[in-house]
């Protein structure tokens, strides 16, 4: 016989055909509009397609790390490895959206610097056990929004340098250092990156029931208690974003993180 909280999932979204059904037909529209409205960056390469590929990739790993929840949440080093696997593939994902050159790497430093503090300090405090059952929903939550901020931080401040070079030169022509001169063009636009997580914040439950405060209901938690983790989740992502966001900007006033292609492969290009 099934518990309460299973019930109360089962009724919230019933794993069945139609479940399946319904997923297709909202993939399938999703990509007719983006493909309709010829939604693309500014490369000219087209979401639709990306939008289909995302839908069946998230799919399949969904399906894979359900299996895999089961094992890793047995052992240490397997709970261990599986978090840095979910952190290696937000570096790659982050960096590989900011920039298509062998600077990509340098993703890993804002989200670390994000993540690992308010995860440390969550295992020293005792707030979250070192068990897969509660790391890695946080971690994941954690890593996932400064996987967003960084992005949407690098992207944003790079866009900017780059529509607004020539502000950038009268900077230094003014006596600027290169960083300041850069800092005082991207700050605004990378600062916008916080606006997301902010309006989140702001609107929690007058807008929207976050996945934190809905799972703990359903996992059988009282409205109180899932009142205050979802009130921690918030309040810890604007930490991780705000790190982040604040790292990823200094990486692109440094020079560290650009666009730049490297002359060898410019001059291949060329021939």
């Amino acid at each position: 016989m099934l518990s309460a909280p299973s019930l109360a999932a089962a009724a919230l979204l019933p794993v069945n055909v139609t479940l399946g059904v319904v997923l297709g037909a909202l993939l399938l529209a999703a990509v007719t509009v983006a493909a309709r409205a010829r939604l693309a960056d500014s490369r000219e390469r087209g979401y639709a397609r990306a939008m289909a590929l995302a839908g069946a990739r998230a799919a399949a790993q969904l399906a894979a790390v359900s299996y895999a929840i089961g094992w890793v949440v047995r052992s240490v080093p397997l709970l261990l490895a599986f978090v840095a696997l979910m952190f290696a593939v937000a570096v790659r994902t982050a960096g590989r959206r900011i920039t298509p050159n062998a600077t990509w790497w340098w993703a890993a430093v804002p989200i670390a610097a994000g993540v690992a503090p308010v995860v440390a300090t969550l295992l020293l405090t005792g707030l979250v056990p070192l068990k897969g059952v509660a790391l890695i929903p946080v971690t994941g939550i954690l890593i996932g929004g400064a996987l967003t901020a960084t992005v949407l931080g690098g992207r944003r401040a790079l866009d900017e340098l780059t529509a607004r070079h020539g502000e950038v030169e009268a900077g230094l022509a003014l006596g600027l250092l290169d960083r300041d001169a850069r800092l005082e063009i991207a700050r605004p636009a990378a600062s916008d990156a916080l606006l997301p997580g902010l309006d989140q914040t702001r609107t929690v439950g007058l807008v929207t029931l976050p996945g934190a405060f809905v799972g703990m209901l359903l996992g059988g938690a009282s409205p109180v208690l899932a009142g205050a983790v979802q009130l921690f989740v918030l309040v810890a992502l604007m930490a991780v974003q705000a790190v982040a966001v604040a790292v990823v900007l200094e990486l692109v006033a440094a020079g560290r993180l650009h666009r730049r292609v490297p002359v060898s492969l410019s001059a291949a290009e060329g021939e």
